[in-house]
């Protein structure tokens, strides 16, 4: 017997088990580690629940509900607020639906331009040339600043009697009284501009770090191969850029959708409310008229339309890597 177990450790082979303790111990380590994933997610899960899907559950409550928020009682109506958004005979569906067109002008108009523009402005930011980092900063410096100080300093440079816009035009001979802020579509035209130059750096940062990550053995590969300038940017740097183009893409969508600032300050919803976006329909109702249960249900459609678009997006423009 003792020869046999000589000969069992001169082959490393492991010593027989004793009892139940090493199983159970063995156990409890695996259930350790498998909890530990869980207690270091657990403070962004307790403030995600806390600040995140409780605040939506609580939105999806009152929007079923005659939520006036100056009158103590507080009747369920079912989906009677999601009907009147799409019943033409209700007080609030031409103001809804004007907002969701005002709305759809907007992201149409300026998400081209805040996708191709920035793409643009990091292939030139991208080369060596003296004074790169200066432009880099320059570009970016517009997105540093608050919506008010953007709103504010376009209402009066956009003036149409007093800004400084009308007046340079009139100095070389152009119109010098165009309406910028009052009347379509040059109330168009200011707001999609003056977001272009407001956040038009920031995509450009995130296409700059794209670039900077495709190897630069792909374009010597390109250039051996014969490939032009033109070559090079439709089969390296667009498939190389794919991720970073529908992440640009989405989150654009996503942010030209829910603009309010802009239109608040600048145009003011003139001419008349054709500028009034879903986002400040949704403010008006909720904190002017005091009807929050009108305002969710417009938050909910609202929301349900940009998950709409945001899975379609992902679905055209989903990466798979070869």
């Amino acid at each position: 017997m003792a020869d046999v177990i000589e000969v069992g450790a001169a082959r490393g082979d492991a010593p027989p088990p004793v009892g139940g303790k090493e199983r159970r111990g063995a156990s409890a380590s695996r259930r350790g580690r498998a909890t530990t994933p869980y207690l270091f997610l657990a403070p962004y899960l307790v403030l995600f629940l806390l600040f995140g899907l409780a605040p939506i559950l609580f939105g999806v409550w009152i929007s079923l509900h005659q939520w006036d928020l100056q009158l103590p009682n507080r009747p369920l109506v079912g989906l009677g607020n999601y009907h009147d958004l799409f019943s033409s005979d209700s007080a609030i569906y031409g103001d809804w639906w004007s907002s969701v067109r005002a709305t759809a002008i907007f992201t149409v108009f300026s998400v081209p331009l805040l996708v191709v523009v920035p793409l643009g402005l990091a292939l030139l930011l991208n080369r060596s040339f003296p004074g790169r980092t200066f432009f880099r900063a320059a570009f970016f410096a517009p997105y540093v600043l608050g919506v008010a100080v953007i709103g504010l300093l376009w209402r009066f440079l956009l003036d149409a009697n007093l800004g400084l816009v009308n007046r340079l035009l009139g100095m070389v001979g152009l119109p010098s009284d165009t309406p910028w802020v009052t009347d379509v579509p040059w109330a168009w035209v200011s707001l999609v501009g003056v977001t272009v130059w407001w956040t038009c750096g920031f995509n450009a940062v995130i296409y700059l770090a794209g670039l900077q990550d495709i190897p630069a053995e792909l374009y010597e590969a390109a250039r051996v191969d014969g490939a032009g300038g033109w070559d090079r940017f439709r089969h390296v740097t667009l498939p190389g850029l794919r991720p970073v183009l529908l992440f640009v893409l989405t989150t654009t969508i996503l942010a030209s959708a829910n603009v309010f600032g802009q239109s608040f300050l600048i145009t003011q919803g003139a001419p008349g409310e054709q500028t009034r976006t879903v986002v400040w329909r949704i403010v008006d109702e909720g904190l002017r008229y005091y009807d929050a249960g009108r305002a969710a249900a417009m938050s909910v459609v609202f929301a349900l339309m940009l998950a709409v678009v945001s899975i379609v997006n992902f679905r055209l423009f989903r990466y798979r890597e070869d």
